[in-house]
């Protein structure tokens, strides 16, 4: 199992930790959660937010890393993307949480930018 197979493992996970932190208040009802969850503001909404962006952005980070495995792209290159991807949606969380959207989009391009280097890796390879 590559490094960069653990990372898809990893980026699976990403959205369960950002609903925790939307959910993580003493009033939340699990009877009725996705309601709830249309009423949060502040850090709670923005979690929540991140937690549905980190699914949109899981397809695509998945196919390429399986796409360059494939191919046979280095290696080194495939498994640097996909750390790099991954610590970068991290960041993209907590600047989402800490509201700082300027940095939030930086973070969010640099994670895209990744999954085409996963791409651009797949192709070069001879």
């Amino acid at each position: 199992m590559t490094i960069a197979f653990w990372c898809v493992l990893g980026a699976i996970l990403l959205p369960y930790v950002t609903v925790g932190i939307a959910k993580w208040s003493r009033d939340y009802d699990n009877a009725a959660p996705r309601d709830w969850l249309a009423t949060r503001t502040g850090a709670a909404r923005r979690a929540h937010s991140a937690h549905l962006n980190h699914f949109e952005s899981l397809p695509g980070f998945a196919a390429a890393v399986i796409v360059a495995h494939l191919a046979g792209a280095a290696q080194g290159w495939a498994d640097g993307l996909a750390l790099l991807y991954l610590a970068l949606r991290i960041g993209y969380t907590a600047a989402y949480v800490g509201n700082r959207p300027a940095l939030r989009s930086v973070l969010w391009l640099g994670a895209l930018a990744c999954v085409i280097g996963l791409f651009v890796a797949a192709a070069a390879t001879p």
